[in-house]
């Protein structure tokens, strides 16, 4: 696709799919797109790309004919435009075959997998060798992000002059015609593989279908290779054992390649990073979390390995900035701290409530959480997700998002959730929505609270209303009304 052309996206604000947009667009391409629903923060990205984004789905989008269709991995048979696609033979493709095709041959592909940690880790290993590359400029890197890098401003970046291309590896389906993971179409030079645990369970039946997509992931790093592998997972363990080329682990255990040793946690985190037993760095990140820590270690190992000196990753990752909507402060009102994180699986959530426990030690913890996921929203998760949101004092629990699109079988009852809760000592509610949650938590906040806000979607603009909320009760307080 080396002329120019009129590409057009259906789902264009998914946080891969923004992405791809601008750089089609960077190349000089007409790029369109369309969507159901636009939230930030892509939908923020794509309005400063001066990017149209067309709502609600339409063959009228189609008009004029692009020339290219890039098909979303939500779009499904029955989306009007999908429909007009194939009926009119227009030209489409998938994001991740796109990808491939157009940016990553004769590049050096440096892949992010896991089912946990991937946007935060690609973030930082982008931001290492942005800094590096200071120094030495063959480092500097192009990148594609699952969301936007705080100290980039975007979540992607081409650059056509050298080699390194660091991006995320999603392990979920490509698209409606090609049910294998999005990461398998990408071909590493060399991997990160932070954790493989049973996830998206609407396209893996079991935890040994996520493994073997994985263990085929493994199988593409050529012998010259090398795959940087978390140390406390059997299953990722698993995975890596026939791998053709050099794998180095990472963690706190004696035996890591890379060892994690006096870790210390709060609001930063700090620890020294051994390399085959012998002193590498002493490494500090402004972010709390025993899994952030496990991140930039990840992170530093990989860009060591690849040449980027010592010097560079210390202070990369001392001035990193996160990732929008990971434990993303969004407000502080009236003494309460607003939260937001992109929650989409127990695991994760119990991470960023122990993070939160970290970094606010002395204050009360609430977590609203709307079951949204794939994952979340269906029952085989139900026993882990009381165990997770069990990190908090109190719990807000919204009604699983779209519940009629899961069978009724597999589909979370939030309300057993809440039982599970209650029964354990956690006050727990259920609410219908956000707008629920806002009218019935507000009146119950007191300063000094910490609200974190679990959802991977818009949940109907709740990071807004209620810090909104909370500021007009407090002005109606002060009034005396």
């Amino acid at each position: 696709m080396r002329e120019t052309k009129h590409v057009h996206l259906i789902g264009i604000c998914g946080t891969a799919m923004a992405s791809l947009a601008g750089m089609l667009q960077a190349q000089g391409h007409r790029v369109t797109g369309s969507d159901a629903a636009a939230y930030p923060p892509m939908s923020d990205q794509l309005a400063e790309m001066h990017i149209p984004v067309m709502q609600p789905y339409s063959e009228a989008n189609l008009t004029p004919r692009p020339d290219m269709v890039v098909v979303g991995n939500a779009i499904s048979r029955g989306n009007p435009e999908l429909e007009y696609v194939l009926d009119q033979r227009v030209c489409f493709v998938s994001m991740a075959a796109l990808i491939h095709d157009e940016f990553l041959q004769e590049r050096e592909p440096l892949v992010v997998c896991g089912t946990h940690g991937k946007t935060t880790t690609t973030s930082m290993l982008a931001w290492i060798y942005e800094v590096a590359s200071r120094t030495m400029p063959e480092l500097a890197a192009s990148f594609l992000i699952g969301g936007v890098a705080e100290n980039f401003g975007t979540s992607f970046l081409v650059r056509l002059e050298t080699k390194p291309f660091i991006l995320e590896g999603d392990e979920y389906d490509t698209a409606f015609f090609d049910k294998g993971p999005k990461f398998l179409h990408y071909f590493p030079d060399a991997a990160i593989l932070t954790h493989v645990e049973y996830d998206h369970a609407d396209i893996y039946a079991d935890l040994e279908a996520v493994k073997t997509a994985f263990k085929r992931l493994v199988n593409l790093v050529p012998r010259r290779g090398r795959i940087v592998a978390f140390d406390g997972s059997a299953n990722v363990t698993e995975c890596v054992a026939r791998a053709f080329c050099a794998v180095e682990r990472y963690g706190f255990e004696p035996s890591s390649y890379w060892q994690m040793k006096d870790f210390k946690g709060g609001a930063s985190t700090k620890w020294t990073l051994l390399r085959e037993g012998k002193h590498f760095a002493d490494l500090e990140l402004p972010m709390a979390g025993e899994h952030n820590a496990l991140n930039a270690t990840a992170a530093a190992a990989m860009a060591a390995g690849q040449g980027v000196p010592a010097v560079a990753i210390v202070e990369a990752l001392a001035s990193f900035r996160s990732v929008k909507r990971r434990l993303e402060v969004r407000a502080e009102v009236n003494g309460i701290t607003i939260i937001d994180d992109f929650a989409h699986h127990p695991t994760a959530i119990r991470e960023t409530l122990r993070a939160l426990r970290s970094a606010y030690p002395d204050r009360r913890l609430i977590a609203v959480l709307e079951p949204r996921s794939n994952t979340l929203r269906r029952n085989v998760f139900e026993a882990d997700l009381i165990d997770s949101l069990s990190g908090a004092n109190e719990v807000a629990l919204a009604s699983v998002f779209k519940s009629e699109a899961i069978p009724t079988t597999e589909r979370l009852e939030p309300q057993r959730v809440v039982a599970g809760l209650t029964q354990i000592g956690i006050p727990a509610q259920l609410y219908s929505d956000a707008d629920a949650i806002v009218t019935g938590l507000t009146p119950r906040l007191l300063p000094g609270d910490v609200v974190a806000i679990l959802s991977n979607g818009g949940f109907g603009d709740i990071y807004t209303k209620l810090p909104r909320a909370i500021a007009a009760q407090n002005s109606e307080a002060e009034n005396g009304e």
